[in-house]
């Protein structure tokens, strides 16, 4: 797909399997393999769809069990009440779910209304058959929320915050900075991005989890593949160190155990917002920390 507009773009499946053989992820090749094309060795997007619908089905209930909405509402709140206290506004505020899948954050906030009335939940994401899939399952159980197929940083409404899960290990090199830099470019507030947390038992947490929950390979490889390339808290903050953005870290490694950490997220905010969201965080702010308290821990 087209990274910008979202649109679909032909795909030869030798060549996808030749680029994984020349990567050295052979399982990933093997997988490529068994999905079908048409006569000219075009992968059928019909099957490709189905395939990336069952596969975020299966990470949707991974999602449910390690209470992804609950925490980011734990973070979510404190960064709307700050923004409201500064803002002066009555709303209405717009959150936006940068590579939203299936919607499932979006659908439960709607459903919960856990943030209020005064903001507007919109998922967004380059693939349009999970775009679909979302808003069928929004619509079904009549939820205030919607989806847009696109790019999250080009739609005609401005974002008050900007949130992902399990998106950042997709950027790599300076593809990741410029991720952030086209939030702290537009006139959000802030952001939260929760991604997998970089440590050495991720890739063996991901391996014994994903193959005792997930059913398709695909999902049970990439779960791994991703452990594998999460960012470290230090490539984080460099990245998310934009003009205007003040990054932070919510429990960071040196804070968290290693035994229990799956996800944990990368925050920023506008500066003045950072006294009114330790102030809304209350205890759990001493959790929240800034490149400077990171260069200690590990100096």
């Amino acid at each position: 797909m087209e990274p910008h507009s979202g649109r679909r773009l032909p795909v030869r499946r030798a060549e996808v399997i030749q680029q994984f053989l020349e990567s050295g992820d052979e399982r990933a090749a093997r997988i490529v393999a068994e999905l079908p094309t048409d006569q000219d060795g075009v992968l059928d997007p019909h099957a490709v769809d189905r395939l990336l619908i069952s596969v975020h089905t299966e990470l949707q209930r991974l999602s449910e069990e390690l209470r992804i909405g609950e925490r980011l509402v734990h973070l979510l709140g404190p960064l709307f009440t700050a923004i409201r206290s500064t803002t002066g506004q009555t709303g209405p505020y717009r959150l936006v779910d940068v590579g939203c899948g299936l919607g499932y954050l979006i659908r439960w906030l709607a459903a919960t209304n856990a943030l209020g009335a005064d903001v507007e939940l919109v998922g967004v994401d380059l693939d349009a058959a999970l775009v679909g899939e979302a808003d069928r399952l929004a619509r079904a159980k009549g939820l205030g929320c919607r989806f847009v197929h696109g790019n999250a940083f080009d739609l005609p409404e401005a974002a008050t915050l900007y949130v992902s899960t399990g998106v950042l290990h997709h950027f790599r090199g300076p593809a990741l900075a410029e991720f952030f830099q086209a939030q702290a470019a537009s006139p959000a507030h802030a952001f939260c991005h929760f991604d997998i947390a970089a440590t050495r038992l991720a890739p063996i947490g991901a391996r014994v989890f994903h193959h005792a929950r997930m059913r398709h390979p695909l999902g049970r490889h990439d779960g791994v593949v991703s452990a594998r390339r999460a960012h470290s808290d230090e490539t984080l903050l460099r990245a998310a160190a934009a003009p205007g953005i003040r990054p932070l870290l919510y429990e960071p490694r040196g804070l968290a155990n290693p035994f229990c950490t799956t996800l944990r997220p990368v925050i920023g905010v506008r500066p003045h917002l950072e006294a009114p969201l330790r102030l809304a965080l209350g205890r759990a702010a001493r959790r929240l920390v800034g490149p400077e308290h990171l260069a200690e821990a590990t100096g």
